[in-house]
Parts: C-alpha cells; sequence; structure tokens
C-alpha cells in the first residue's frame, strides 16, 4: 500500500446529497455492467432499500450493490466502464456487484469533466482512486469500532470485511450506513499495481447491451412531454450571413409551429475556448417531428449575403486573443496557392539549436519534400443535437457534449441566468472527435426552447452537420534535411503552417536529436471555422514528419527503424536543448516493440511494410503497416501496433480505442477531404465525402502495450496520427512511388448518382 494525503482531492469527498436518492441515471442497467455468465445472478439481486453515500464518486446500498458514477463524457472512449474500475479495485468490490451511472456536471467534486486531449482517465487517475480508498478505509473503520479492535487488523475483501482473530465478517452493505458518518482521513492508503484485481483485467462496456439492442442512450433518443423539434438553415457558403427571410409558404406546412431567426452570441459576447460558431444567426424551424422540419425548411425563402471582416475578442485557455474572419468566399485551389507562397517564404523562427544555416550551406546532401493535407469533417455517426427546456428561471439541457462545464458557462451568460440555474446533463455520444467540444448548437437549442416557450431538442440534418464546420485545418509543411559525406543527417528543418493554424510542435523528435534544428512556422487567416479533429494538429504533422524520415533513412542508406533509434540513442544520451517534451528511452522503446512484434527484421514475402512512430498526448505508439497488393490495387493487410500509455486499465478498451485510431487514421489519410469552390462546401454527405469502408480496413490490427507501471496517459488520440505515416511508407514500398499529398487516393468520383 501507498500512503497519499487526501488534501490533493479533499473537495471530491464532500456529501452531495442530491446523490443519496439515486442521482442522475442515465443508460443505467444492472446487467451491462455484467459478463453473460453473471446475467443470471444479477438479475436474482433486489435493488437496495437504502443507500448510503461514502462520497461523491460512490454509494453503497444495504445488500452491498455499490454505484459508481463515472464522471466524464462517453464518446465511445469506454471510460463509463473503466472509470469506474478503478474506483471499484480500490474499494475493493466484486465487479459483478457494481452499477455504474453518469454523473451529473459537479466539477466542484469531480474536476475534470471534459472528453477531450485524451485525458480522461490520467487526469483523474488520483482521483478516482482516492475515492474508492478512501470509502474502503471508512468501512473498515465502521467494522473495527463495531467489533471494538483495532482498524489495522480489519480486512476488506471482493465487499467483504472480516477480522480474522474474532471471525467476525460482515458484507459491505451491513457497515455502510455507520461508514457514511465518519470523518474522512487525513491520509489514505492506495494499492500498489501487484494488489490490483480489477484494473489490467478487462470488463464488457457498462452500456453494450442497450447498444446493440437500440436501447436509449444517445440525444437523439431523449423524448419528453409536450417536447418541440427544431431545425436550422444556416447560409450555404463561408462568408455569407443572413439578410431576410420569408417564411409564409413553410409555416402553412402540417405540424409547424413557428419559423424565426436567432443569433447565438451577442456581438459583444468574448468567447471562450470552445464557444466559438461558423455562422452566427441562423433561421429556426420548429415542429412537432423531424421530417415536418426538415421538410419544411425547404420552403422557406431565405435570402443570403455576404459577410463583412468580422474580429471578436476570445479567451483561449487564459490568454486573450483576437480572431480575425476575413470576408470573402474562398476556394480550396486558392487555398493551395496561398499556402505554397507561404511556405517559400521564411517563417516565424520557434526553435534554433546550433547553426542550422552553416549546416546546409556545407552539406554533401539535401533532402526537401513538402506536404499537404485539406480540410476534414469530423462526421460524427449522430449528428449535432440537443434538448434544452428553458424557463424564465432556470435552464435544464440534455444531450452529448464534451465540455459540458464551459457551455454551462456559455449558455448561462447567453440567457442571462446565474450559473447554479443552468443544468446541463450528459447522455451517451454517438462520436465525438473535437467536434463536441463546441457547443454552439446547445446555445442554439436554449434559444430555441426560450422563445418557443417549450421544450425542444434541436436536430441537425447530415447536410448541416457537415457543411457547418467545425472542420480539422488545412495544413502544409516542408522539411529540409542536411547529409554529410558520410551520409548522417546533420541538420534537420521543417517550416510549417496552415489555415488558420501552424500544426508545428517544434519541442518534439526529432528536436533534440542534432545539433542544428530549426522550426518555423506560419498562418493563414480564413472565414471556415476550424477547430480540435482527433489529436490536433499531430494528426497532420505526424505522418509529413515520419514520411520524412523514411525518406531520409533511404538516402543514409540505413534502414527506418535503426535510423530513428540512432537518432533517439543520441537525444538519450546528449539532448540537444532543454526544452525536449519526450522522453527518448520510452519513444525507443515502443520502436524496438514493434520490431520484435511485426518480425520486422524477418521481413515479409509478398508485403510491403513501412513504419512510423509518434509521440502525442503523453503517449507513444509505433506502427508496422503491411501492404499487399491486389492486381493494382494496395490493400492494407495489416498492421502492428506498440503502445506505452502507462498502466492500462482495461485491456480490451485499451486495444478497441486503438483498432479504431489505427483503422481511422488510415481512412481519413487515405480518402477523406472537404473541399471549397466560391466559400461553399463541396461535400455535404456521404455521397461525396469518402470515408473508409469495412473491405478496406485492415484484415488484422495486433496491439501491444508496454508494461512499465507508469501512472495512465493519453490512448484515445495517439494511435491516430502516426499510422498515416506508416500508409505513406508502405506505399512506396509498395508501388515505388511516394506520396505527400492527403487524400492519398484523390480519383473520388461521387459514391452514388
Amino acid at each position: 500500500m501507498t500512503l497519499i494525503k487526501t488534501q490533493i482531492g479533499r473537495r471530491a469527498f464532500i456529501k452531495n446529497t442530491s446523490l443519496a436518492s439515486g442521482g442522475l441515471i442515465l443508460g443505467f442497467s444492472m446487467l451491462n455492467a455484467c459478463k453473460p455468465k453473471q446475467a443470471e445472478t444479477m438479475a436474482a439481486l433486489e435493488m437496495p432499500e437504502e443507500w448510503f453515500e461514502m462520497n461523491g464518486y460512490l454509494k453503497i446500498g444495504d445488500n452491498g450493490v455499490v454505484t459508481i458514477l463515472s464522471p466524464n463524457p462517453e464518446i465511445g472512449q469506454n471510460v463509463k466502464t473503466s472509470m469506474p474500475m478503478i474506483v471499484a479495485d480500490e474499494l475493493d468490490i466484486d465487479w459483478s456487484q457494481v452499477i455504474v451511472e453518469q454523473a451529473p456536471l459537479n466539477t466542484k467534486l469531480y474536476s475534470w469533466q471534459v472528453a477531450g486531449g485524451s485525458r480522461s482517465i490520467s487526469s483523474s487517475w488520483q482521483g478516482l482512486r482516492m475515492a474508492g480508498a478512501t470509502a474502503r478505509h471508512l468501512l473498515k473503520e465502521a467494522a473495527a469500532q463495531a467489533w471494538q479492535v483495532p482498524v489495522s487488523e480489519i480486512s476488506a475483501v471482493a465487499g467483504m470485511l472480516t477480522h480474522e482473530a474474532s471471525g467476525n465478517s460482515a458484507g459491505y452493505g451491513e457497515m455502510a450506513s455507520a461508514a457514511s458518518k465518519l470523518e474522512v482521513p487525513e491520509e489514505i492508503e492506495l494499492k500498489e499495481q501487484s494488489e490490483f484485481t480489477i484494473i489490467g483485467t478487462s470488463r464488457k462496456n457498462v452500456d453494450g447491451k442497450k447498444i446493440v439492442t437500440g436501447q436509449p442512450l444517445f440525444g437523439l433518443d431523449v423524448q419528453r412531454e409536450g417536447m418541440l423539434i427544431a431545425t436550422v438553415a444556416h447560409p450555404p457558403a463561408f462568408g455569407m450571413t443572413l439578410k431576410s427571410f420569408d417564411a409564409s409558404s413553410a409555416k402553412q406546412m402540417p405540424g409547424i409551429k413557428d419559423v424565426f431567426s436567432i443569433k447565438v452570441y451577442e456581438d459583444d459576447f468574448k468567447r471562450s475556448t470552445f464557444h466559438h460558431t461558423a455562422f452566427n444567426e441562423v433561421v429556426v424551424v420548429l415542429g412537432e417531428t423531424t421530417w415536418q422540419v426538415m421538410q419544411a425548411k425547404k420552403a422557406v425563402q431565405i435570402e443570403w449575403e455576404k459577410a463583412p471582416d468580422r474580429t471578436y475578442g476570445m479567451t483561449m485557455f487564459g490568454n486573450d486573443m483576437t480572431v480575425n474572419h476575413p470576408a470573402g468566399m474562398e476556394n480550396s485551389a486558392s487555398h493551395k496557392e496561398k499556402m505554397e507562397a507561404m511556405s517559400a517564404r521564411p517563417g516565424r523562427v520557434v526553435r534554433r539549436d546550433g547553426n542550422p544555416e552553416a549546416a546546409f550551406a556545407n552539406a554533401a546532401k539535401v533532402i526537401e519534400r513538402s506536404y499537404s493535407c485539406p480540410f476534414l469533417a469530423h462526421n460524427t455517426m449522430e449528428p449535432m443535437n440537443f434538448f434544452a427546456h428553458v424557463t424564465e428561471g432556470h435552464a435544464e439541457l440534455l444531450g452529448p457534449t464534451q465540455t459540458p462545464e464551459w457551455m454551462e458557462t456559455a449558455i448561462a451568460a447567453r440567457l442571462d441566468l446565474p450559473l447554479d440555474k443552468v443544468d446541463i446533463m450528459m447522455t451517451r455520444q454517438g462520436g465525438g472527435f473535437g467536434r463536441r467540444l463546441y457547443g454552439h448548437f446547445m446555445v442554439e437549442a436554449a434559444l430555441i426552447s426560450k422563445q418557443a416557450k417549450a421544450p425542444v431538442k434541436l436536430v441537425y440534418s447530415r447536410e448541416e452537420d457537415m457543411t457547418q464546420g467545425i472542420y480539422r485545418p488545412a495544413y502544409y509543411a516542408t522539411y529540409r534535411a542536411a547529409l554529410d559525406e558520410n551520409n548522417n543527417m546533420v541538420a534537420f528543418h521543417v517550416k510549417t503552417g496552415g489555415i488558420p493554424e501552424s500544426p508545428l510542435f517544434a519541442n518534439r523528435f526529432p528536436a533534440g536529436a542534432l545539433d542544428n534544428y530549426l522550426a518555423e512556422d506560419w498562418t493563414i487567416e480564413s472565414n471556415i471555422t476550424t477547430g480540435a479533429f482527433r489529436a490536433p494538429r499531430s494528426n497532420f504533422i505526424a505522418g509529413a514528419e515520419q514520411s520524412f524520415l523514411d525518406e531520409v533513412a533511404e538516402a543514409s542508406g540505413k534502414d527506418p527503424i535503426q535510423f530513428r533509434l540512432d537518432l533517439l540513442q543520441r537525444a538519450q544520451q546528449h539532448p540537444v536543448g532543454e526544452r525536449n517534451d519526450y522522453e527518448a528511452d520510452r519513444y525507443a522503446g515502443v520502436l524496438e516493440m514493434v520490431r520484435e512484434k511485426s518480425g520486422w527484421e524477418q521481413g515479409a514475402t509478398g508485403r510491403h511494410r513501412g513504419v512510423s512512430a509518434y509521440f502525442c498526448h503523453n503517449s507513444y505508439v509505433a506502427q508496422v503497416l503491411d501492404i499487399i497488393m491486389e492486381g493494382n490495387e494496395p490493400k492494407v493487410d495489416r498492421v502492428c501496433v506498440a503502445i506505452d500509455c502507462g498502466i492500462v486499465v482495461n485491456p480490451d478498451a485499451a486495444t478497441n480505442m486503438a483498432e479504431g485510431g489505427t483503422v481511422d487514421g488510415i481512412g481519413q489519410a487515405m480518402y477523406s477531404a472537404m473541399t471549397f469552390k466560391d466559400g461553399v462546401p463541396e461535400e455535404k454527405n456521404f455521397d461525396r465525402y469518402r470515408l473508409i469502408r469495412h473491405a478496406e480496413a485492415p484484415k488484422s490490427i495486433d496491439v501491444h502495450f508496454v508494461d512499465n507501471g507508469k501512472d495512465p496517459t493519453g490512448l484515445g488520440e495517439p494511435p491516430f496520427p502516426p499510422v498515416m505515416g506508416a500508409l505513406a511508407n508502405a506505399l512506396y514500398k509498395a508501388t515505388g512511388r511516394r506520396v505527400y499529398h492527403q487524400p492519398f487516393i484523390t480519383d473520388r468520383p461521387p459514391l452514388v448518382g
């Protein structure tokens, strides 16, 4: 056991009496938490007659059944199962006795209630463990007092308290009432890793049964008495705004209650990190059913006009900044020309080690290559939606959001309500990938409900969802490497930028591994609204960097894995600079693991192999991708993945995330793009926007984790970026041609029609 002071998260143990009577239950099912063979046993259990709250994370029933609240939004990363597993392990309860509920929004209790940055587990690791360990201690203390014995002699195992010397024993439920009245100790003991019984074992998704049987879980499933349905119409092009509309015909259509416009944010509203929106004024169609409002929207006669230059203030993670949206109707062709022009000019120097200019001037050979990628849409399977019921003094909202706390602040400000009068509840989300970090649709739902004076569920069509932003930015990068007469790389230069942000991470590998290193960046303003996309910035720069390093390794006459390992050895033994943000030994560790697990050195007959490795979200991923040729068509056959993300809480869930990220990365790099003509998105639905298909996914993905006992780090995003580099490198081996610009397959005819 490890002794730790509870003051680290003492506020997490403040009593929350609203939970004592059952709390908020979303997606509740006792059987969902069980393996199939446990279903009969659990079905025979009766619900407790009384609950006793141990702390804000858990409560224990009088019959020993435990409810654990999962605090963070669930977007498919399986935190609704994994986070309670951490609590249950420290509590030392039989997992078959556990019920999982989605916790309400309460950052005083749960702190980081965000699904973003791959931080759910890592940011809550200590707090979740403390919650379970504290409850276990209180139960042991209650038993010690009841039996008049030292607490040190009480054991707590699998929901049972035992005093061996006296022969006394009791279930947690028998001591829960007394334990809930005791004071939280100043220090608490946490288990050693070797003592874990649940952490590190695979547990089934607690929502699994509801997902596969189609039971209500998601925002689109929400139904309330008297609820109306709303949808919105936004300008058809970026660079346009609402001028006027005539809804007389639409209002006569069956089921239509009203048509009106709303302004999402007032002009003087100072936006925060995730409060921006592509189109600030939209037309709302309100009616009885989804079909009715979407049909009526087509009948609304709307006149749009060109938007002027716009500037607004924003606070980005505490830093004040100004955001400019220039006027104009942008085109993908001009985007490419502008990025190429910017890349040819000097950029903003972000990091310089040594004398890279001299090294390039004296080089025996210089390799220079440029890479680009387009805007991408998130395309969550569940389009944007949210339920809102706003009355004169209160706002209740329910639906899928990755940032409930930040949007609660925005909604309170927009409705001019005190923060404690806005309640946001979370459903399971049908995909997030960064899109649901931005909650303008929640503000829209609240404003619509306020004007309608009724409960409203806002539902976007797929076309509305795909053409409103918020997209992954378009990026461009130029790399140069200088080789000496012995083909050793002696200097490295990256100059990169994008519309409207740069993807540069100046302190990541290979920074720190060379004496001469230069990193520059640039940006181009745009009125096309962009934002976080799975593994922001890394989702481009990783693939570009890893493709370039492979080409340099080839020019050096070195094996691509050994080439990287040699650089990492230098970064480990004699690092250059003090700002390198990666651990070279862990980086090298995943490369060595993937070399072994993929059988890299043995080769693979009939297969063409590419490798990549990357660090992001405090985790390390290396991938070897195998392509086979079927006629003239390259097919991804196998991907071997090595990951160092510290302790793996739920191996099945972790493997699923690695597989999903790998498939997603292959698909986005190979097929996907958002393009624009005169500000109009040319891809409005899946008939034009190309996603990977089942037949195009790898036939097998082998996932391996480094077992180093370190605290957990990110996992939802790290497997996504590097596979793009491995894919590019394998395509070169298979076809003899290097690919520099995404999507790699560009002859994209319409899928239908």
